[in-house]
């Protein structure tokens, strides 16, 4: 204890700040808990999130290449690849913030508009039908992919946030808090011993006075 206590002077002012102090951490303590449950709740709900948008981007390329396997082999690889190059380009994608339990968070959207036969850019006339469901797949799963690059990036910093309030809360509650009540009982027990040894002084003061009165009343017979 005498390390916890080095540089803390056992008054009664400095124990009513340090009780003061503890409230405040024992508040905190319940803040910060509370937020890193908030955060653990939310961070599961987006894994689960990403999980699925996973499967269905899986799906959606496993059926896409189906699809393109199934038009080279009715227009042949090179008008295939032909009206790939005919492919208008992907548009640029908008990056902002949005805020979860006072984490900013990465928010990616497409400035794409939905394609069909009239606007992808090659000419459907010259296509087959599975080429046009191959590529209307493929759209769907770079949705996806965009959705989950978003995902996989909230994961990272939710993941970063719950480890770090985790430790501050871990901290208060074995480290801090502890040695603030340790450190307020030592201060209670240094007063409660300096106020019997006044109460002792005060005592062999008054028998020393009761003593010196005696002889001096026994003089004065």
């Amino acid at each position: 204890m005498a390390d916890l206590i080095a540089g803390i002077n056992p008054t009664r002012m400095e124990l009513i700040q340090l009780k003061k102090k503890t409230k405040l951490a024992e508040k905190g303590y319940k803040l910060l808990k509370e937020k890193r449950d908030a955060l653990i709740m939310k961070f599961l709900d987006i894994i689960k999130k990403g999980a699925t948008l996973r499967d269905d981007a899986e799906k959606y390329f496993k059926n896409a290449y189906g699809d393109l396997v199934k038009a080279k082999s009715i227009m042949g690889p090179m008008e295939v690849t032909s009206a790939a190059m005919a492919v208008r380009e992907i548009a640029n994608a908008e990056f902002q913030t949005r805020n979860i339990i006072g984490i900013k968070v990465p928010e990616i959207k497409l400035d794409e508009e939905d394609r069909n036969l009239s606007n992808r850019g090659y000419s459907p006339i010259t296509t087959s039908a599975s080429l046009d469901e191959a590529a209307g797949k493929f759209e769907n799963a770079l949705k996806l992919v965009v959705q989950m690059a978003e995902i996989e990036k909230t994961i990272e910093l939710l993941a970063s946030e719950v480890e770090k309030t985790k430790r501050r809360v871990n901290a208060l509650e074995y480290i801090v808090i502890p040695r603030m009540k340790n450190t307020s009982k030592f201060i209670r027990m240094r007063l409660d011993e300096m106020e019997r040894e006044d109460f002792s002084r005060l005592k062999k003061i008054k028998g020393k006075l009761a003593k010196k009165k005696e002889v001096s009343l026994n003089d004065n017979n």
